[in-house]
């Protein structure tokens, strides 16, 4: 994770609890003590925040309450990484879609780039992704539904804290599901919230479909969603390393290359 991302997590965290430490956000991002600190100094210099010890201190005011905020990298920082690849990937599983289904996309910035291919298609879709199923009303046939919960702006996302909510009664045939991480665990998510509202989408589907660009194969995050076991098919990029894709065969895990130019399929 880059030093501006890593910015955007700890800014993120401080809104919410106005206090971070570092061991906190050696967690967050997976980046070493001696980075945070680099960080924390630059971020106190900058006026963002206060240096205590151990820690980090949101400048007073600067917590907001009413604006809840997820320790994982904001939408907007990676909606820039990878483009060329996420769209690639997302035009592969759209493929895979048949009309009149019932699916469930997660919140992702790379399950965000389906919407752009769904604009023909007729399907049912549950998402907690408030600007994909934007998208998906003013510009496709598909049928939108939404969780309850609260909004988390920079991610984009509607998370609930409880266990029975409307999504309760959804059935849906797969759930498409981008994750932080992918490793022999499973599929990997860095925020607790993420990760239980990602288990409860997944409940409701029968297949589960991971899009994941190649560096999603780095180790981020420390909460298992749910095994490879659990996932039908994974559809990556060409750059995905040899060794993540032995993994993925191993576990039986079917795997789609999406080949980011000319944006086509093949098994591997």
């Amino acid at each position: 994770m880059h030093e501006r991302e890593r910015w955007q997590v700890i800014k993120a965290m401080l809104r919410e609890n106005g206090l971070v430490r570092v061991a906190d956000v050696c967690r967050a991002t997976d980046a070493s003590e001696a980075s945070v600190r680099r960080d924390f100094a630059r971020l106190a210099q900058n006026g963002v925040a206060t240096r205590v010890h151990g820690g980090l201190e949101a400048v007073s005011g600067a917590r907001a309450s009413d604006a809840p905020a997820l320790a994982t990298r904001s939408f907007d920082v990676s909606q820039t990484l990878n483009v060329a690849a996420k769209r690639a990937i997302a035009k592969a599983a759209v493929g895979l879609c048949e009309d009149g289904e019932a699916i469930i996309i997660n919140g992702g910035t790379t399950t965000f780039e389906m919407g752009a291919f769904l604009r023909q298609r007729r399907l049912k879709v549950l998402t907690n992704s408030y600007p994909l199923a934007e998208t998906l009303i003013y510009s496709s046939q598909c049928r939108v539904a939404l969780p309850g919960g609260e909004v988390y702006r920079e991610q984009k996302l509607i998370v609930s804290p409880f266990e029975e909510d409307a999504i309760q009664r959804y059935s849906a045939s797969r759930m498409f599901m981008s994750a932080i991480s992918i490793g022999p665990l499973g599929v990997i998510e860095g925020d607790p919230l993420i990760a239980r509202a990602e288990t409860k989408l997944l409940k409701r589907a029968e297949k589960l479909i991971v899009l994941a660009d190649s560096s999603k194969f780095v180790a981020r995050g420390s909460l298992v969603v749910c095994p490879l076991s659990r996932i039908d098919t994974l559809i990556t990029d060409k750059e995905a390393p040899a060794a993540a894709l032995e993994m993925l065969a191993q576990a039986g895990v079917r795997t789609l290359i999406a080949d980011a130019a000319p944006q086509s399929t093949a098994a591997a």
